[in-house]
């Protein structure tokens, strides 16, 4: 059976051979994103509460192109390259979400992409 990938306009380009997201039945894994702006295709400036708003900006284009919202996300991946970090992303993460909250990991990592703060990526389920 075929992938069935979303591929977002609104998103900025795959950085790497990838799809920005994959259906799976009714789930769709979202790769991660890191806070690229798609009008330039660079990292933002920013601190990582400001690079987590741009990150979840990026997911949520790729959300609402396939007919979803942020309502339908049941799971989130967060990786920091700093958990000191950790209150500042969880300040903005509270802002994307609301009761009940989607289930949640954050982990440190020794580096992300072109020396992003924050990548978050997400499944979602439609119905």
């Amino acid at each position: 059976m075929p992938r069935k990938h979303v591929e977002s306009p609104r998103g900025p380009a795959a950085i790497g051979p990838y799809s920005h997201a994959v259906w799976a039945g009714e789930l769709l894994y979202l790769s991660g994103q890191t806070p690229i702006d798609p009008a330039t295709g660079k990292l933002i400036e920013g601190d990582v509460e400001a690079q987590t708003h741009r990150a979840f900006d990026n997911l949520q284009a790729v959300l609402e192109d396939s007919g979803l919202s942020m309502d339908d996300v049941i799971k989130c991946n967060v990786y920091l390259t700093d958990m000191a970090n950790f209150p500042q992303m969880n300040k903005a993460y509270g802002a994307r979400f609301t009761k009940p909250y989607p289930a949640r990991t954050t982990v440190a990592v020794a580096g992300l992409p072109l020396g992003a703060l924050v990548e978050i990526e997400l499944v979602a389920r439609r119905g």
